[in-house]
This record gives structure tokens, C-alpha cells and sequence, in this order.
């Protein structure tokens, strides 16, 4: 009996993991922007960084119920770590230096993370806050290293395995940070549909209940939160490649609201969710500053409201319509495919 109970989870937990018609749809639909796209890279790159960032916030805040107002401070260090690998010829091979300055935010993220653990929403709030503040203090504070005010000027950023060098049209960055974003879904993929993720969304529910029956909480928010600031850290070694600059901006409070605002719009709790955010932030954002210019956020506000006073879940009902076909044709186009439910949570 217990063997048959084993498999039935066995199969349960395969067939929750396995990959729907939608995801790769999603990404075969990334890779041919980059060839049917060229002339909008260059937003195509902010959109890859973006995604990659609001990923990183959503593993936090999506599954294990963390919520971080300054998110910020992982991205600019990882942002500022290679800009100055790249100036002083430190670590001249991208790929290497992107692994450094993720490595080094998650170090930070382990050292704040007990922070992050005591108190209530409010209390992580503020200190999440604290630390990107006090991180942004440090930068402007040591001018010599960092700039300061003006921010790090003169990086020069070596060609990616010394063959694909950067240009100015973002062909190579588009390409660069697309496949960074894939390489890491994949990892975070694999991560939240384990047996340590269900656990996460255990201690999210509620984390007593998860607590009597033997998960250590305390160390899965830690792993977790450790975890997200080594992708927050990436994608900001990714802005500071792409653009061959650092600035204090980098760590600004407006950078982790502008994080949050791309998971209201796309939805947490669903790896995609930061992905296609990013995506709508990006080109609404880009759509509206080209009309009004001066009233641009006023209409990203207006958008956002009307998103919370609808509804996600009402929205979901009136585009119900449409997506109940696709998903008919894309079993269709699949007839192997066994039909996959979503769990409950997801999606929305």
C-alpha cells in the first residue's frame, strides 16, 4: 500500500512538472523575436534583465510569502560588481563575471536573510527597505570606486567567450540575456516543482502547520531568499554589461516598486507571471511614453488600478473564452499529450 501510495505522488509530481503547449510557445516565440525583432533589441534587452529580476522577486513573494521593498539592493551590487570586474580587466569573460556578481548578492542575501526572517510583513518591509538604502549610502559614500553621484564611467566589457563582441544595436545583448533568462527559468523550473518548492508553498500556506509536520521553515526561507538574490544579483550584472555603466540608480526604491508593479500586472505565484509582466511593463511603458511623455506613469497607474478594482480572477473569466479554444488546439497538435490540470494558485 505504501509503495502504490509513493508511486501515485511519484506520477502526480511528474505530471505537475511536465512542460504545457503554452510554455513552449512562449519560448519559441522569444527565439524568433530575435531574429524577426532586430531593430527592437535594445528593449528586447531591458525586457530579458526585467524578467530575469521580477523571477527573482517571485520566488520570494510568490512562494514563499517574503515581501521585500528593497529587492534592489542584490541587483545594484551584482549591477556594480561587474561594471567594476569589466573597468579593471578583473575578470575579463562576461559569463564568468555574471557568475561572481551572482554569487556575491547571494552572499548578501544569506547575511540579511536572518534579518528578513524575525517580524511580520511590515517588519520585512522596512528592512528589506533598510538594507538597499544603506547599500545605496555605501556606493555614494565611496566615490573612488564607484563614482559616486555620477556613476562608474569608462567600462569597457570584453567580447562573450572572447568571440561575440557587444554592439550598439543590441543584437548580442538581446541574444546574451535571452539565453541567461532561459538557462535560469529552467533552474528555477526545476527548483519550485521539487519536493523543496512544494515544501516552500507549505510554509507559505502556513508555515506552523508546516512546521509540526517536520519542515525546517526557518531554513527553506533562508535557501530561498539566498537563492532569489543570486538571480536579482544576475540581472544586474546583465544591466551593467549591456550598458557598460553603473549608477546609484541601480539600488533606488523606484527600482524595487517598478519590481512589484511588473508582478501586479503579470501575477505571482507563477514562474511566467514576472516573465510576461516584464513584457506588458516594458511595452506599455515604452507605448505611452512615446504619446504623452510627461504623463506616461499617470496612465501605468491608471492600468494597474484598474487591474485591482476588476480583479485577476474576473479578468480570467472574460478571456476564458479565448483560451479555452487554444488549449483544444494545442491538444490537438499534441494528441500524445495527456491532458495536464493546473494546480490550484497558478496561472492567475
Amino acid at each position: 500500500m505504501a509503495s502504490a501510495l509513493v508511486a501515485e505522488v511519484a506520477r502526480r509530481l511528474a505530471r505537475r512538472a511536465r512542460w504545457r503547449p503554452f510554455e513552449y510557445a512562449f519560448w519559441l516565440a522569444a527565439l524568433a523575436s530575435v531574429f524577426l525583432l532586430p531593430g527592437r533589441h535594445l528593449i528586447l534587452t531591458e525586457i530579458a534583465w526585467l524578467a530575469l529580476f521580477a523571477l527573482s522577486l517571485d520566488l520570494i513573494l510568490g512562494y514563499a510569502g517574503i515581501i521585500s521593498l528593497g529587492h534592489a539592493a542584490f541587483f545594484g551590487l551584482g549591477s556594480y560588481l561587474a561594471a567594476l570586474l569589466a573597468k579593471h580587466g578583473v575578470i575579463n569573460e562576461p559569463v564568468l563575471a555574471l557568475v561572481v556578481s551572482g554569487v556575491c548578492a547571494a552572499v548578501l542575501g544569506f547575511a540579511t536573510s536572518f534579518l528578513v526572517l524575525r517580524g511580520s510583513d511590515l517588519t520585512r518591509l522596512m528592512v528589506t527597505l533598510g538594507v538597499a538604502l544603506i547599500m545605496r549610502e555605501i556606493a555614494n559614500q565611496i566615490p573612488d570606486v564607484t563614482g559616486g553621484a555620477d556613476g562608474l564611467q569608462g567600462v569597457v566589457v570584453a567580447p562573450i567567450l572572447g568571440m561575440f563582441h557587444f554592439d550598439i544595436f543590441g543584437h548580442v545583448s538581446y541574444a546574451y540575456c535571452l539565453i541567461v533568462l532561459f538557462v535560469l527559468f529552467l533552474l528555477a523550473r526545476r527548483v519550485i516543482y521539487s519536493p523543496f518548492g512544494l515544501s516552500l508553498r507549505a510554509v507559505k500556506g502556513n508555515a506552523l502547520r508546516a512546521s509540526s509536520i517536520g519542515i525546517s521553515v526557518n531554513a527553506r526561507l533562508v535557501a530561498i531568499y539566498t537563492f532569489a538574490a543570486f538571480y536579482a544579483g544576475v540581472a544586474g550584472a546583465l544591466l551593467a554589461q549591456t550598458t557598460a555603466f553603473a549608477s546609484l540608480d541601480v539600488f533606488s526604491f523606484e527600482r524595487s516598486a517598478d519590481l512589484l508593479l511588473v508582478l501586479i500586472i503579470g501575477g505571482t505565484g507563477y514562474l511566467y507571471g514576472g516573465l510576461i509582466g516584464a513584457v506588458i511593463f516594458k511595452l506599455m511603458q515604452d507605448w505611452i511614453a512615446n504619446l504623452t511623455p510627461q504623463y506616461w506613469q499617470f496612465w501605468i497607474g491608471l492600468v494597474l488600478v484598474l487591474i485591482v478594482l476588476i480583479g485577476r480572477d474576473r479578468i480570467g473569466l472574460w478571456t476564458g473564452g479565448v483560451r479555452a479554444p487554444a488549449e483544444r488546439l494545442a491538444r490537438r497538435l499534441a494528441p500524445g499529450a495527456a491532458p495536464v490540470p493546473v494546480p490550484p494558485g497558478e496561472g492567475h
